[in-house]
Protein backbone atom coordinates (compact mmCIF):
# COMPACT_ATOMS: atom_id res chain seq x y z
CA UNK A 1 0.00 0.00 0.00
CA UNK A 2 1.52 3.61 -1.17
CA UNK A 3 1.50 6.13 1.16
CA UNK A 4 -0.02 9.88 0.45
CA UNK A 5 3.62 11.22 -0.16
CA UNK A 6 4.42 8.54 -2.67
CA UNK A 7 1.71 9.03 -4.69
CA UNK A 8 2.99 12.80 -4.38
CA UNK A 9 6.53 11.47 -5.34
CA UNK A 10 5.35 9.83 -8.31
CA UNK A 11 3.36 12.81 -9.48
CA UNK A 12 6.53 14.93 -8.73
CA UNK A 13 8.06 11.96 -10.70
CA UNK A 14 5.68 12.31 -13.78
CA UNK A 15 6.09 15.97 -14.41
CA UNK A 16 9.66 15.65 -14.29
CA UNK A 17 8.70 12.72 -17.22
CA UNK A 18 6.95 15.48 -19.06
CA UNK A 19 9.37 18.73 -18.12
CA UNK A 20 12.98 17.35 -18.07
CA UNK A 21 14.20 18.16 -20.97
CA UNK A 22 18.00 17.99 -22.53
CA UNK A 23 19.21 14.47 -21.70
CA UNK A 24 20.52 12.71 -18.23
CA UNK A 25 23.01 15.57 -17.18
CA UNK A 26 19.58 17.82 -17.27
CA UNK A 27 18.01 15.65 -15.44
CA UNK A 28 19.68 15.43 -12.38
CA UNK A 29 20.04 19.58 -12.51
CA UNK A 30 15.84 19.23 -12.10
CA UNK A 31 16.21 17.38 -9.71
CA UNK A 32 17.76 19.20 -7.41
CA UNK A 33 15.63 21.20 -7.81
CA UNK A 34 11.89 19.77 -7.41
CA UNK A 35 13.47 16.37 -5.73
CA UNK A 36 15.50 17.78 -2.98
CA UNK A 37 15.27 21.92 -2.82
CA UNK A 38 11.24 21.82 -3.47
CA UNK A 39 9.80 18.66 -1.92
CA UNK A 40 12.71 17.60 0.41
CA UNK A 41 12.48 13.57 -0.43
CA UNK A 42 16.77 13.45 0.02
CA UNK A 43 19.26 16.21 0.64
CA UNK A 44 21.57 17.43 -1.84
CA UNK A 45 24.29 14.97 -0.68
CA UNK A 46 22.35 11.81 -1.27
CA UNK A 47 21.25 13.10 -5.03
CA UNK A 48 24.82 13.14 -5.07
CA UNK A 49 25.87 10.44 -4.37
CA UNK A 50 22.69 8.03 -5.97
CA UNK A 51 23.97 10.41 -8.96
CA UNK A 52 27.88 9.02 -8.39
CA UNK A 53 26.52 5.47 -7.81
CA UNK A 54 24.51 5.55 -11.09
CA UNK A 55 27.65 7.11 -12.98
CA UNK A 56 29.68 3.94 -12.42
CA UNK A 57 27.12 1.73 -13.37
CA UNK A 58 26.47 0.90 -16.85
CA UNK A 59 23.03 2.21 -17.99
CA UNK A 60 20.72 5.52 -18.06
CA UNK A 61 22.34 7.08 -15.39
CA UNK A 62 19.11 9.36 -14.94
CA UNK A 63 16.85 6.63 -15.29
CA UNK A 64 18.70 4.56 -12.40
CA UNK A 65 19.08 7.37 -10.08
CA UNK A 66 15.44 8.24 -10.18
CA UNK A 67 14.20 4.51 -9.38
CA UNK A 68 17.19 4.41 -6.68
CA UNK A 69 15.08 7.65 -5.32
CA UNK A 70 12.35 5.83 -5.61
CA UNK A 71 13.53 2.63 -4.09
CA UNK A 72 14.44 4.99 -0.85
CA UNK A 73 11.32 5.97 -0.43
CA UNK A 74 9.27 3.04 -0.63
CA UNK A 75 10.56 -0.17 -1.37
CA UNK A 76 10.89 -2.20 -4.42
CA UNK A 77 7.30 -1.42 -5.41
CA UNK A 78 7.58 2.37 -5.35
CA UNK A 79 10.44 1.83 -7.49
CA UNK A 80 8.98 -0.25 -9.94
CA UNK A 81 6.28 2.14 -10.33
CA UNK A 82 8.86 4.98 -10.79
CA UNK A 83 10.96 3.56 -13.50
CA UNK A 84 7.28 2.99 -14.99
CA UNK A 85 6.03 6.23 -14.59
CA UNK A 86 9.13 8.18 -15.68
CA UNK A 87 9.58 6.42 -18.70
CA UNK A 88 6.51 6.20 -20.02
CA UNK A 89 5.53 9.17 -21.45
CA UNK A 90 9.10 9.18 -24.07
CA UNK A 91 8.67 6.25 -25.10
CA UNK A 92 5.18 6.27 -26.07
CA UNK A 93 5.90 9.47 -28.10
CA UNK A 94 9.05 7.34 -29.96
CA UNK A 95 7.13 4.58 -30.26
CA UNK A 96 4.79 6.67 -32.00
CA UNK A 97 7.04 8.57 -34.56
CA UNK A 98 8.75 4.83 -35.35
CA UNK A 99 5.31 3.75 -36.84
CA UNK A 100 5.27 7.15 -38.47
CA UNK A 101 8.16 8.23 -39.93
CA UNK A 102 7.71 5.79 -42.77
CA UNK A 103 4.77 7.73 -43.92
CA UNK A 104 6.77 10.97 -43.11
CA UNK A 105 9.65 9.81 -45.45
CA UNK A 106 7.43 8.55 -48.11
CA UNK A 107 5.04 11.70 -48.50
CA UNK A 108 8.60 13.89 -48.16
CA UNK A 109 7.02 16.07 -45.06
CA UNK A 110 10.02 17.81 -43.76
CA UNK A 111 11.79 17.44 -40.31
CA UNK A 112 13.26 20.94 -40.33
CA UNK A 113 10.94 22.49 -37.65
CA UNK A 114 13.22 20.53 -35.20
CA UNK A 115 16.28 22.53 -36.50
CA UNK A 116 16.10 24.75 -33.29
CA UNK A 117 16.45 21.69 -30.98
CA UNK A 118 19.73 20.69 -30.93
CA UNK A 119 21.16 23.79 -30.47
CA UNK A 120 18.78 24.48 -27.08
CA UNK A 121 20.08 20.80 -26.06
CA UNK A 122 23.75 22.03 -26.05
CA UNK A 123 21.85 25.19 -24.33
CA UNK A 124 20.38 22.81 -21.52
CA UNK A 125 23.38 20.50 -21.29
CA UNK A 126 25.98 22.88 -20.87
CA UNK A 127 23.85 24.35 -18.23
CA UNK A 128 23.58 21.21 -16.22
CA UNK A 129 27.68 21.17 -16.45
CA UNK A 130 27.68 24.21 -14.83
CA UNK A 131 24.96 23.71 -12.04
CA UNK A 132 26.46 20.11 -11.45
CA UNK A 133 29.67 21.40 -11.58
CA UNK A 134 29.63 24.11 -8.89
CA UNK A 135 27.90 21.35 -6.40
CA UNK A 136 30.51 18.99 -6.82
CA UNK A 137 33.44 20.33 -7.85
CA UNK A 138 35.27 22.25 -4.75
CA UNK A 139 38.40 21.42 -4.54
CA UNK A 140 42.06 21.93 -6.72
CA UNK A 141 42.40 18.40 -6.95
CA UNK A 142 38.33 18.54 -8.23
CA UNK A 143 38.86 21.14 -10.73
CA UNK A 144 42.24 19.16 -12.20
CA UNK A 145 40.68 16.05 -12.49
CA UNK A 146 37.44 18.08 -14.32
CA UNK A 147 39.19 19.64 -16.98
CA UNK A 148 41.24 16.01 -17.68
CA UNK A 149 38.25 14.34 -17.68
CA UNK A 150 36.60 16.95 -20.09
CA UNK A 151 39.31 16.62 -22.10
CA UNK A 152 39.95 13.04 -22.45
CA UNK A 153 36.63 12.44 -23.25
CA UNK A 154 36.57 14.89 -25.73
CA UNK A 155 39.48 13.39 -27.67
CA UNK A 156 38.69 9.57 -26.54
CA UNK A 157 34.61 9.76 -27.06
CA UNK A 158 34.66 6.02 -26.81
CA UNK A 159 32.92 3.44 -24.53
CA UNK A 160 35.39 1.96 -22.83
CA UNK A 161 37.20 5.30 -21.56
CA UNK A 162 33.95 6.51 -19.24
CA UNK A 163 34.16 3.57 -16.77
CA UNK A 164 38.06 4.18 -16.41
CA UNK A 165 37.60 7.32 -16.11
CA UNK A 166 35.11 7.30 -13.57
CA UNK A 167 37.65 4.47 -12.01
CA UNK A 168 40.44 6.16 -12.06
CA UNK A 169 39.07 9.51 -10.62
CA UNK A 170 37.50 7.51 -7.60
CA UNK A 171 41.00 6.10 -7.08
CA UNK A 172 42.39 9.14 -7.04
CA UNK A 173 40.45 10.69 -4.09
CA UNK A 174 40.21 7.12 -2.43
CA UNK A 175 43.74 7.69 -1.24
CA UNK A 176 42.60 10.12 0.69
CA UNK A 177 40.50 8.37 2.94
CA UNK A 178 41.69 9.57 5.92
CA UNK A 179 40.38 12.85 6.31
CA UNK A 180 36.57 10.70 6.42
CA UNK A 181 34.90 10.28 9.48
CA UNK A 182 35.27 6.79 10.71
CA UNK A 183 31.61 5.27 10.76
CA UNK A 184 30.91 2.01 12.93
CA UNK A 185 28.61 -0.46 12.88
CA UNK A 186 29.13 -1.59 9.16
CA UNK A 187 27.59 -4.78 8.45
CA UNK A 188 26.83 -5.25 4.84
CA UNK A 189 24.59 -8.04 3.83
CA UNK A 190 24.29 -8.48 -0.06
CA UNK A 191 21.41 -10.14 -1.97
CA UNK A 192 22.72 -11.57 -5.51
CA UNK A 193 19.28 -12.39 -6.76
CA UNK A 194 19.21 -9.21 -8.85
CA UNK A 195 23.10 -9.44 -10.49
CA UNK A 196 21.97 -13.50 -11.31
CA UNK A 197 19.30 -12.26 -12.96
CA UNK A 198 21.19 -9.28 -15.52
CA UNK A 199 23.50 -12.40 -16.00
CA UNK A 200 21.46 -15.10 -16.55
CA UNK A 201 19.41 -12.89 -19.07
CA UNK A 202 22.68 -12.06 -20.64
CA UNK A 203 23.52 -15.28 -21.29
CA UNK A 204 20.46 -16.14 -22.80
CA UNK A 205 20.25 -13.21 -25.11
CA UNK A 206 24.06 -13.80 -26.15
CA UNK A 207 23.04 -17.69 -27.17
CA UNK A 208 19.78 -17.01 -28.82
CA UNK A 209 20.95 -13.70 -30.56
CA UNK A 210 23.85 -16.03 -31.98
CA UNK A 211 21.67 -18.77 -32.89
CA UNK A 212 18.61 -17.89 -33.73
CA UNK A 213 17.56 -16.14 -37.00
CA UNK A 214 14.77 -14.34 -35.73
CA UNK A 215 15.25 -10.59 -36.16
CA UNK A 216 13.13 -10.02 -32.52
CA UNK A 217 15.70 -12.23 -30.54
CA UNK A 218 18.40 -10.62 -32.58
CA UNK A 219 17.19 -6.91 -31.62
CA UNK A 220 16.96 -8.04 -28.14
CA UNK A 221 20.24 -9.50 -27.35
CA UNK A 222 22.02 -5.98 -29.22
CA UNK A 223 19.85 -3.71 -27.04
CA UNK A 224 20.96 -5.45 -24.01
CA UNK A 225 24.44 -5.92 -24.51
CA UNK A 226 24.65 -1.70 -25.10
CA UNK A 227 22.65 -1.34 -22.40
CA UNK A 228 25.03 -3.45 -20.08
CA UNK A 229 27.95 -1.86 -21.39
CA UNK A 230 27.25 1.82 -22.12
CA UNK A 231 28.56 4.27 -19.31
CA UNK A 232 27.82 8.31 -19.22
CA UNK A 233 23.89 8.02 -20.33
CA UNK A 234 22.35 9.41 -23.32
CA UNK A 235 25.15 10.83 -25.58
CA UNK A 236 27.31 7.58 -25.33
CA UNK A 237 24.17 5.65 -26.93
CA UNK A 238 23.97 7.47 -29.61
CA UNK A 239 27.04 7.15 -32.01
CA UNK A 240 27.00 3.46 -30.50
CA UNK A 241 23.96 2.84 -32.15
CA UNK A 242 24.72 4.73 -35.53
CA UNK A 243 27.16 2.53 -35.92
CA UNK A 244 25.52 -1.16 -35.30
CA UNK A 245 21.85 -0.01 -36.29
CA UNK A 246 22.64 2.19 -39.69
CA UNK A 247 26.65 1.06 -40.74
CA UNK A 248 26.42 -2.26 -39.95
CA UNK A 249 22.59 -3.93 -39.73
CA UNK A 250 21.25 -1.07 -41.87
CA UNK A 251 17.97 -1.57 -40.24
CA UNK A 252 17.69 2.77 -40.75
CA UNK A 253 18.72 5.06 -43.16
CA UNK A 254 21.21 8.10 -41.76
CA UNK A 255 18.07 10.51 -42.36
CA UNK A 256 15.92 8.25 -40.29
CA UNK A 257 18.28 8.19 -37.19
CA UNK A 258 19.31 11.80 -37.55
CA UNK A 259 15.53 12.79 -37.56
CA UNK A 260 15.00 10.50 -34.44
CA UNK A 261 17.84 11.92 -32.80
CA UNK A 262 16.68 15.58 -33.37
CA UNK A 263 12.87 14.07 -32.09
CA UNK A 264 14.31 12.60 -29.10
CA UNK A 265 16.01 15.70 -28.06
CA UNK A 266 12.83 17.85 -28.23
CA UNK A 267 11.41 15.36 -25.90
CA UNK A 268 11.89 15.09 -22.02
CA UNK A 269 12.31 12.25 -19.59
CA UNK A 270 15.10 9.59 -21.37
CA UNK A 271 17.44 9.59 -23.57
CA UNK A 272 17.10 5.88 -24.12
CA UNK A 273 13.53 6.16 -25.20
CA UNK A 274 15.58 6.55 -28.66
CA UNK A 275 15.15 2.64 -28.61
CA UNK A 276 11.78 2.22 -28.61
CA UNK A 277 11.93 4.55 -31.98
CA UNK A 278 14.93 2.35 -33.11
CA UNK A 279 12.77 -0.99 -32.47
CA UNK A 280 10.21 -0.05 -34.28
CA UNK A 281 12.06 0.94 -37.44
CA UNK A 282 13.99 -2.35 -37.13
CA UNK A 283 10.71 -4.59 -37.49
CA UNK A 284 9.52 -2.29 -40.17
CA UNK A 285 9.07 -5.34 -42.21
CA UNK A 286 6.64 -6.86 -40.00
CA UNK A 287 3.85 -4.72 -40.27
CA UNK A 288 2.52 -2.54 -37.43
CA UNK A 289 2.26 -5.25 -34.88
CA UNK A 290 5.75 -6.15 -35.76
CA UNK A 291 6.65 -2.46 -35.15
CA UNK A 292 5.17 -2.25 -32.02
CA UNK A 293 6.58 -5.51 -30.76
CA UNK A 294 10.36 -4.15 -31.79
CA UNK A 295 9.43 -0.85 -29.86
CA UNK A 296 8.56 -3.03 -26.61
CA UNK A 297 11.93 -5.41 -27.43
CA UNK A 298 14.05 -2.13 -28.14
CA UNK A 299 12.76 -0.40 -24.38
CA UNK A 300 12.90 -3.69 -22.37
CA UNK A 301 16.34 -4.53 -23.61
CA UNK A 302 17.57 -0.98 -23.06
CA UNK A 303 16.51 -0.50 -19.84
CA UNK A 304 16.51 -3.85 -18.31
CA UNK A 305 20.34 -4.14 -17.34
CA UNK A 306 20.72 -1.04 -15.86
CA UNK A 307 17.64 -1.83 -13.67
CA UNK A 308 18.95 -5.24 -12.69
CA UNK A 309 21.94 -3.58 -11.47
CA UNK A 310 20.41 -0.42 -9.60
CA UNK A 311 18.50 -2.94 -8.08
CA UNK A 312 21.05 -5.27 -6.97
CA UNK A 313 23.42 -2.08 -5.71
CA UNK A 314 20.84 0.11 -4.00
CA UNK A 315 20.24 -2.84 -1.00
CA UNK A 316 23.62 -2.11 0.01
CA UNK A 317 24.68 1.19 -0.95
CA UNK A 318 23.81 2.75 2.82
CA UNK A 319 26.08 0.21 4.33
CA UNK A 320 28.49 0.63 1.62
CA UNK A 321 28.74 4.66 2.00
CA UNK A 322 30.47 4.37 4.98
CA UNK A 323 33.55 2.88 4.44
CA UNK A 324 35.70 5.72 4.34
CA UNK A 325 37.56 4.84 0.71
CA UNK A 326 34.08 4.37 -0.68
CA UNK A 327 33.07 8.00 0.90
CA UNK A 328 36.38 9.27 -0.44
CA UNK A 329 36.01 8.09 -3.72
CA UNK A 330 32.73 9.89 -4.13
CA UNK A 331 34.74 13.05 -4.69
CA UNK A 332 36.82 11.79 -7.83
CA UNK A 333 34.20 10.19 -9.53
CA UNK A 334 31.71 13.34 -9.12
CA UNK A 335 34.55 15.56 -10.50
CA UNK A 336 35.04 13.14 -13.45
CA UNK A 337 31.40 12.94 -14.50
CA UNK A 338 30.71 16.51 -14.39
CA UNK A 339 33.86 17.13 -17.06
CA UNK A 340 32.52 14.08 -18.75
CA UNK A 341 29.05 17.24 -18.91
CA UNK A 342 30.96 19.38 -20.08
CA UNK A 343 32.68 17.40 -22.77
CA UNK A 344 29.40 16.13 -23.92
CA UNK A 345 28.32 19.51 -24.36
CA UNK A 346 30.93 20.37 -27.09
CA UNK A 347 30.53 16.82 -29.14
CA UNK A 348 27.16 17.60 -28.64
CA UNK A 349 27.40 20.59 -30.74
CA UNK A 350 29.50 18.57 -33.68
CA UNK A 351 26.57 17.93 -35.74
CA UNK A 352 25.13 21.69 -35.81
CA UNK A 353 26.11 24.16 -38.11
CA UNK A 354 28.29 26.87 -36.76
CA UNK A 355 26.47 30.03 -37.50
CA UNK A 356 25.85 33.37 -35.72
CA UNK A 357 22.02 32.08 -35.13
CA UNK A 358 23.00 28.89 -33.10
CA UNK A 359 25.46 30.21 -31.02
CA UNK A 360 22.49 32.56 -30.06
CA UNK A 361 20.83 29.81 -29.46
CA UNK A 362 22.82 27.76 -27.29
CA UNK A 363 23.96 30.94 -25.06
CA UNK A 364 20.35 32.33 -25.07
CA UNK A 365 19.06 28.83 -23.76
CA UNK A 366 22.01 29.00 -21.27
CA UNK A 367 21.34 32.50 -20.33
CA UNK A 368 17.61 31.78 -19.71
CA UNK A 369 18.59 28.42 -17.48
CA UNK A 370 20.32 30.50 -15.55
CA UNK A 371 18.80 34.18 -15.47
CA UNK A 372 14.93 33.46 -15.25
CA UNK A 373 12.43 31.06 -14.04
CA UNK A 374 11.21 29.80 -17.53
CA UNK A 375 10.12 26.77 -17.23
CA UNK A 376 11.79 24.24 -19.97
CA UNK A 377 9.10 22.84 -21.97
CA UNK A 378 7.87 26.56 -22.74
CA UNK A 379 11.53 27.10 -24.36
CA UNK A 380 11.69 23.93 -26.19
CA UNK A 381 7.58 24.74 -27.75
CA UNK A 382 8.96 28.17 -28.42
CA UNK A 383 11.98 26.51 -30.48
CA UNK A 384 9.71 24.15 -31.94
CA UNK A 385 7.21 26.80 -33.05
CA UNK A 386 10.18 29.15 -34.43
CA UNK A 387 11.07 26.32 -36.60
CA UNK A 388 7.49 25.52 -37.71
CA UNK A 389 7.01 29.85 -39.16
CA UNK A 390 10.21 30.18 -40.22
Amino acid sequence: MLSPRNYIFLKDVLWLALTAFGGPQAHISMMFKILVEKRRYLTEAELIELNALCQILPGPTSTQTITAIGFRMGGPNLAYLTLLVWIAPATIIMTLMGLTMSYLQANNISLRFTRFILPMAVGFVSFAAYRISSKVVNTKTGIGMMVISANISYFFNMPWVYPILLIAGGAVTALRYKAQPIEPDKNIKINWSNFILYTAVFIAAAVLGGTTQMRGFKLFENFYRNGSLIFGGGQVLIPLMYSQFVEFKQYLTSEEFLSGFAIVQALPGPVFAFCSYLGALAMRDYGIGGQLLGSLIGTVGIFLPGTFLIFFVIRFWGELRKYRVIKASLEGINAVSSGMVAAAAILLYHPIDTNLANIAIVVGTFCLLLWTEVPPPYIILTGLLTGLLF
